[in-house]
């Protein structure tokens, strides 16, 4: 069943783990990685979350180091706690028979209580660089005999301001190791920590094809702001995903989690003001299927390892398509079929384009899905979505030419019923018992509401939105 993983120099009691797991054929990146990693040759390597790049540096690490050491013998630094918690869970799954013991090291919860765990003996540290430097200062941890070091997500690392503590913890073990760098991005900056503190690094790039999981189909739906919670309810209604909803901001997390649990949606957020330990339980909980939706922000989500993900829902669409690309990668896993939806306003159409031109991926624009029965959430007219470019929005009204009216005494009607600002309507199509006219989107609502309630001749004046 491992044939495919024994042709890449894994060792015996890692290739039997990999069997109990069921992995059976190996990532592009497991591919190219593996055996020069088991050889012991430096390395940076681009490598998205999903791409199976913690199995690379996992087996490389286990098939080289011994086991049951007092001393660790190699240390795996990650950006965050959530990373560095799956990447020692991984660590741990895989070294089944061979006796690799790997400890996670992080802040936001007791440092006891990881002092105790290392005082037992580890193999392999998983941590995030302060906590480790902070370990390492308090004399708790030994990186005298580290023979292997893997800075996971390097990019993010840098990104966060951690470069002085990544130094600092790299001063504190020999020189002579070998020292693996996983990055999905691999900026000018992360070429430079390459060129540093590497002896001869061999560059593997996976092409962008293979970053983006052939699994998961990709679409975008055009939205305002006003009908995100709409459209959103309408998908989990029909679907009922297991599902990760990604917002720009914290704020816009907490208010959309209080909106879903308000329409009983097993629904949780996490982000960076959470507690380590209110973290630890969305997470346990999502993984267990406590709870169906995880509404996160980009940093909390980070290297987010959890493969049964149907879902991941743009509702906040990322400015850039490194931050795309790393939301899709949470769905499309372990062979199982994704679905990555972008809610788009139209002021953000051109993001998508981009994104398209940019990376050649398909994203297909789709209509919100038609529900049988009564919306959880009603849809109401968007008048920032529906407008052109100048903010204006069509109406129609069923006064014209027949009611011996011009454009100026239409016009007149407007301002007097609906308190209209002259300047603020547009262009006006005079018709026989019907007119077309543009009314800015300030007014819009004025024009639906306060309009309608008014008389011509005794005529009663009703008003449509034009889309």
């Amino acid at each position: 069943m491992v044939s495919e993983f024994e042709e890449l120099g894994i060792s015996s009691s890692v290739l039997k783990a990999l069997e109990t797991l069921g992995w059976s054929t190996p990532t592009p990146i497991q591919r190219e990685s593996i055996p020069v990693g088991i050889n012991g040759t430096d390395m940076f390597a681009q490598a998205q979350t999903g791409t199976g790049k913690t199995g690379a540096f996992g087996t490389i690490i286990l098939s080289r180091i011994e086991a049951e050491k007092k001393i660790p013998s190699s240390i795996i630094l990650a950006p965050t706690r959530e990373l560095a918690t799956q990447v020692a869970d991984e660590m741990n799954k895989l070294s089944l028979y061979s006796g690799h013991k790997c400890v996670a090291i992080y802040g936001g919860a007791s440092i006891e209580g990881q002092i105790t765990k290392l005082s037992k003996g580890a193999d392999v540290i998983a941590g995030t660089p302060g906590r480790v430097k902070d370990m390492i200062i308090r004399g708790n941890l030994n990186l005298s005999n580290i023979s292997v070091l893997v800075l996971d997500e390097a990019d993010r690392m840098l990104d966060m301001g951690f470069i002085e503590d990544i130094e600092f913890i790299l001063s504190s073990m020999p020189k002579a190791r070998q020292t693996m760098l996983f990055s999905a991005t691999l900026s000018e900056n992360v070429k430079r920590l390459a060129t540093d503190y590497m002896n001869k690094p061999k560059e593997i790039t996976v092409s962008e094809d293979e970053l983006v999981l052939d699994l998961t189909k990709q679409y975008y739906i055009s939205v305002g702001r006003k009908n995100k919670v709409w459209a959103l309810c309408r998908i989990l209604d029909l679907d009922k995903p297991k599902a990760i909803i990604f917002c720009q901001t914290k704020k816009m997390v907490d208010i959309l989690d209080e909106r879903l649990k308000a329409l009983r949606y097993k629904a949780e957020a996490i982000h960076g003001d959470m507690s380590q330990s209110r973290r630890e339980k969305v997470l346990k909980d999502f993984r267990t299927d406590n709870i169906d939706i995880l509404i996160a922000t980009d940093v909390a989500a980070r290297g987010l390892d959890i493969d049964d993900i149907a879902y991941v829902i743009n509702y906040d669409v990322p400015d850039n398509v490194d931050t795309y690309v790393h939301r899709i990668g949470r769905t499309g896993r372990a062979g199982k079929e994704g679905t990555a939806v972008s809610f788009v306003t139209s002021e953000e159409e051109y993001v998508i384009r981009e994104f398209v031109a940019y990376t050649g991926m398909e994203i297909t624009l789709r209509d919100v899905p038609d529900i049988e029965g009564k919306d959880t959430v009603r849809k109401v007219i968007d008048y920032d979505q529906i407008s052109d470019v100048f903010g204006m929005v069509k109406f129609e009204i069923n006064l014209g030419k027949n009611d011996g009216l011009g454009k100026v005494g239409l016009a007149d009607i407007i301002i007097r019923e609906g308190r209209v600002r002259d300047a603020s309507i547009g262009k006006i199509e005079l018709g026989a018992d019907s007119s077309i006219l543009e009314v800015h989107k300030e007014f819009a609502g004025r024009m639906m509401m306060d309009v309608p309630r008014g008389k011509y001749k005794g005529k009663k004046i009703t008003v449509r939105v034009v889309q």
